[in-house]
């Protein structure tokens, strides 16, 4: 009303200001009572507002869908900068975790099976690199988001452009409401509803977001579950209403078991995508009603629950080298056999030789016995091993990590310079977790 009134609409002042005046008397119970009869709940919230005011000024040149769609649209988008908020404090403490942990070697598991060597911190750091790409691209998306506008019925913007008169005064309406509403795009041919693949993209970034959290808190669970780790476990907490002793990670499932209903909630608005009917149709208003909001509350607990286990997490580092002693003489085959191809074996005879002594080792290990893998490499005039030289690679661990310790400091000195530009989004903590 107020840009309408600007622009030449006859709308008295004081007509505004009795609107103003009654804005907040929302009276849900006459609202419904109107609603029953109306079948239409803007046009009941319309007759509402009217009666309180006493006038009838506003809604003029609109549809119901200019009014909805870019509510909404502007919900979405606070939505999304409450997200951004919440995900540069969980950036902020995987970065401080990577670093902690940068040299505290331990079992890399490829198919669940010990594989190599790496760092605990290496693991934060490659969740955290994941999440970086999901976070440039919500700023991205935050940034590009293009609000409906106001179009009218079927997208011509007709009635509006009757009201007001002229193409220009259409235009200065259109960004006196983009500039009200704080968006820097409008879409310019629409129809009566925005494209619902803007939905799929918004809650498929929000699914992106919580995906490698959700494999953070999988891996936790793992790794809890042979006591090498801890997610946090209170004062007086109870794992178990059976076994005293349990010690579970439920925060790390609870992300999980959200992770999913969030995948759900991608399918739902992926269903929507390319399915409008000429025009518009509301055959997408009930499903949205549900995946919109609810993806939100689902990544929002995604996000506190992240930030409770990162800042309440423990590492029991005297289990972790035990496994690693444990799994050493495994781990080291392929640095074996680069040393045995640096000593100018074969690569693939290298390998076969390798192979044969470690199925041996995993045998004896199977019935209670001691590998003797590494007895075994070195006795075996194939791959032309030292005694040094296998002493060298079993004897430290941390020489197996490889470009570990350069992969973590270039994934935080990115996260530093997000951290460095909102620091008070980088001191939030997480509200406390039931």
């Amino acid at each position: 009303m107020k840009a309408q009134s600007e622009l030449g609409v006859a709308i008295p002042t004081d007509h505004i200001a009795a609107y103003e005046k009654v804005k907040q008397n929302i009276d849900l119970a006459s609202i419904s009572q109107r609603e029953k009869t109306l079948k239409n709940d803007v046009k009941s919230r319309i007759d509402e507002f009217n009666a309180l005011a006493k006038h009838e000024d506003i809604h003029k040149g609109l549809t119901s869908r200019d009014l909805t769609e870019n509510v909404e649209q502007l919900q979405i988008k606070q939505s999304l900068e409450i997200i951004e908020f919440k995900a540069i404090a969980v950036l902020s403490r995987l970065a401080q975790l990577a670093m902690q942990y940068g040299e505290t070697t331990i079992v890399a598991r490829t198919h669940n099976v010990p594989a190599q060597v790496t760092t605990l911190g290496k693991r934060f750091a490659t969740w955290a690199e994941e999440f970086l790409i999901s976070y440039s691209r919500l700023t991205q998306l935050i940034e590009n988001y293009p609000i409906k506008g106001v179009k009218g019925p079927v997208g011509t913007s007709q009635d509006m452009l009757d009201l007001l008169g002229d193409i220009d005064k259409l235009n200065k309406f259109e960004n006196k409401v983009l500039e009200f509403l704080n968006f820097t795009q409008t879409l310019k041919s629409v129809g009566q509803i925005y494209p619902r693949s803007l939905d799929f993209e918004v809650v498929s970034n929000l699914f992106q977001l919580a995906a490698p959290i959700s494999s953070m808190a999988t891996t936790i669970r793992l790794m809890a579950g042979n006591e090498l780790v801890s997610e946090g476990f209170s004062t007086g907490q109870v794992g178990s209403s059976a076994m005293p002793h349990k010690i579970n990670a439920r925060s790390s499932e609870r992300i999980n078991g959200l992770t999913t209903i969030l995948r759900g909630y991608v399918t739902m608005t992926a269903d929507l995508a390319g399915s409008t009917w000429n025009e518009g149709d509301v055959a997408c208003s009930t499903v949205r009603r549900v995946a919109l909001p609810d993806a939100f509350f689902a990544l929002d607990g995604i996000l506190e629950t992240a930030l409770t286990i990162l800042d309440e997490f423990g590492a029991f580092e005297p289990l972790i080298q035990k496994e690693l002693n444990e799994y050493l003489p495994f781990l080291t085959t392929t640095a074996v056999l680069m040393q045995a191809v640096k000593n100018g074996v074969g690569r693939e005879t290298a390998h076969e030789a390798i192979k044969k002594h470690a199925l041996k080792a995993v045998e004896r290990v199977r019935n209670g016995h001691d590998s003797q893998l590494p007895e075994n490499l070195l006795q075996d005039e194939t791959l032309q091993l030292t005694k040094a030289q296998l002493e060298k690679i079993l004897n430290n661990p941390v020489d197996l990590i490889g470009a570990t310790p350069h992969q973590i400091r270039e994934v935080v000195t990115k996260i530093n310079r997000i951290v460095k530009q909102n620091p008070d989004a980088a001191k939030y903590v997480a509200q406390p977790i039931l």
